[in-house]
C-alpha cells in the first residue's frame, strides 16, 4: 500500500528574546537583531505538523485530523500560544535559544511519541513570511 503524507497547519503568537549573556549589547543585537529587544520580540507563528502513512482500509485516514489538530494543540500548542518561549513553556530548557530552529526540534520530541498508526515526518515552522525552518527528525 502506498504511503501517504498529511499535513495540519496550527497557529500561535509568542514572544521571546535571543541574548547571549556573555556577549555585548553591540554583538547581540548585530546577530539577534530586532530578536534581542530587553523587553522581547514577538511573533505570529504557522506550525506544519507533516505525518505518513498508509490509510486504513475502512476509514481512508492515516490519522484522523481532528484527533491530529487535538494532539497538536494540547502538546503544543496551548503551552507555547500567548507566551514568554525564554520562562513560561515547560519543555524548552531554561537557556536554550528559543529560535525557529531549536522550536522545530522540541516541538517534534514532544509530538512524535503521541502518534499512533502514522509516523511523524516533518516539522516546518514559518517565524515569518519569508522565514521558516523544517525539521525530519534527523
Amino acid at each position: 500500500m502506498p504511503t501517504v503524507y498529511l499535513t495540519r497547519r496550527e497557529r500561535f503568537n509568542a514572544a521571546h528574546k535571543l541574548w547571549v549573556n556573555d556577549w555585548s549589547e553591540e554583538q547581540n543585537f548585530d546577530t539577534f537583531g530586532k530578536c534581542a529587544n530587553k523587553n522581547w520580540h514577538g511573533h505570529n507563528y504557522w506550525l506544519y505538523v507533516t505525518v505518513k502513512g498508509q490509510p486504513d482500509p475502512v476509514t481512508g485516514f492515516i490519522i484522523d485530523v481532528k484527533i491530529l489538530s487535538k494532539i497538536i494543540k494540547r502538546i503544543i500548542i496551548e503551552k507555547v500560544d500567548h507566551s514568554n518561549l525564554n520562562l513560561d513553556v515547560d519543555f524548552i530548557p531554561k537557556g536554550t535559544q528559543p529560535t525557529t530552529e531549536n522550536l522545530a526540534i522540541l516541538f517534534w520530541q514532544q509530538l512524535e511519541p503521541e502518534l499512533k498508526n502514522c509516523q511523524l515526518h516533518c516539522i516546518k515552522l514559518y517565524e515569518t513570511e519569508n522565514i521558516y525552518v523544517e525539521y525530519y527528525g534527523e
